[in-house]
């Protein structure tokens, strides 16, 4: 497993390898097969009412967040969202015997587990606290680094007052239907500003810093999550577009399965507000012709306008677009506005490419306390509860 991840890229730095080639991860799965448990995939660990509430993240996602964090020898660290125990015990061996891992989750019984998973792997300097992580945990604090294993949709005050002069915020923030993993360093004019941006996906977190994304089901079949801050949809509106079928109209660009979410779909929905995913059951006709694989079905990006709706889909009887698992799109029109729509599609399309065809990873984040100035007029912004995040396309 580490030999593949150094290999790909996602490990660069001694540390982090030197921890996961230390820290056994089958001893913070108990009962999953060796091959299952050092695979590159996320494996749940626990449901609620047939619903994942945590996971043993992937290794390929966990070694690029470590190396975002930049731990150091020393670092006091606060985890939120404890998990299996399994990020803490890689966290711990680098921050070694003179820093500290406090890592907090507001589940009961991760937190129990997490404990006897520790033990049997036998790891020292990890606190575990059953808590509220968005309160952050003040008793320790500061913290040279604090992290996110879990997705929020915001950027709470409390893990701010926390963080140390100069200290590092890594979180998979959610923004406008995307996952964004954001290492953000608090500047001395209280500013938080991105070092690293990756795209990534992780369940949310619980609790009162909870959020989710509106959805709206227009018929059977389908449903659409209409991204925060972005006001609601109508789904009788929805409905009639799609009654409404109109002509299908080449992408300037292929696209893959991450572009839903890390791609031409983040790209869409920072410039054109009526942006949201849509997800088809299996059994619905779009599913076949959808860009990402849904919980049930397929998932790509669509646009809504007042009395239309455009959506991206795969051509028909497409293959491979250019050999590196990308195929052919296409953008169709629903509805009397959705040749309005489909041209927008396609002229953010064109923007796109101009643009390099840019993914998360080249984009500059800050975030500032809602209602402060903004450091970059001009910019995308999508204001939360308790900030404004701003993203434009940086110079890496």
């Amino acid at each position: 497993m580490v030999d593949a991840l150094r290999t790909s890229g996602r490990i660069c730095s001694g540390p982090v390898e030197q921890a996961f080639r230390a820290v056994p991860r089958h001893a913070f799965l108990p009962g999953t097969p060796i091959e299952a448990a050092y695979a590159d995939e996320a494996l749940t660990v626990q449901r609620r009412a047939g619903v994942a509430t945590s996971s043993a993240s992937q290794p390929s996602m966990m070694a690029i967040m470590l190396e975002q964090l930049d731990l150091r020898p020393g670092h006091r660290v606060l985890e939120i969202g404890a998990g299996t125990g399994y990020n803490a015990a890689l966290m711990a061996h680098v921050v070694g015997a003179a820093g500290s891992v406090t890592a907090v989750d507001i589940d009961a019984e991760l937190v129990s587990s997490a404990a006897a998973h520790l033990a049997a792997a036998g790891m020292a300097g990890v606190e575990l606290i059953c808590a509220d992580g968005a309160l952050g945990h003040p008793p320790r604090a500061p913290y040279d680094r604090i992290v996110l294993t879990v997705c929020s949709v915001d950027v709470r005050p409390e893990w701010v007052a926390q963080l140390a002069e100069g200290g590092r915020l890594l979180l998979p923030l959610a923004v406008l239907g995307s996952q964004l993993s954001v290492a953000l360093d608090l500047g001395a004019d209280g500013i938080l500003r991105s070092g690293s941006v990756r795209g990534c996906s992780f369940i949310r977190l619980r609790g009162i810093g909870a959020g989710s994304d509106a959805t709206v089901r227009p018929v059977d079949g389908l449903l659409i999550a209409v991204p925060e801050s972005r006001g609601g949809v109508d789904p009788h509106a929805v409905a009639a577009a799609l009654a409404a079928p109109g002509p299908a109209r080449r992408l300037p660009v292929s696209l893959g399965a991450s572009d839903v979410w890390d791609g031409f779909g983040l790209w869409l929905a920072l410039t054109e507000p009526g942006t949201v995913r849509l997800l088809a059951h299996d059994d619905h006709p779009f599913s076949a012709r959808m860009f990402a694989p849904g919980p049930a079905g397929g998932v790509t990006v669509a646009l809504v306008v007042d009395a239309g709706l455009a959506v991206v889909l795969r051509g028909d009887g497409t293959g491979d677009g250019t050999g590196d698992g990308t195929v052919d799109a296409e953008v169709q029109a629903f509805g009397p506005g959705g040749a309005t729509a489909a041209e927008l599609v396609l002229a953010a399309a064109r923007r796109w490419v101009d643009g390099g065809s840019p993914s998360s990873a080249e984009l500059e984040v800050a975030v500032v306390p809602r209602g402060h100035p903004v450091p970059w007029p001009g910019a995308a912004r999508v204001d939360k509860e308790h900030s404004t995040v701003q993203l434009r396309p940086g110079s890496r």
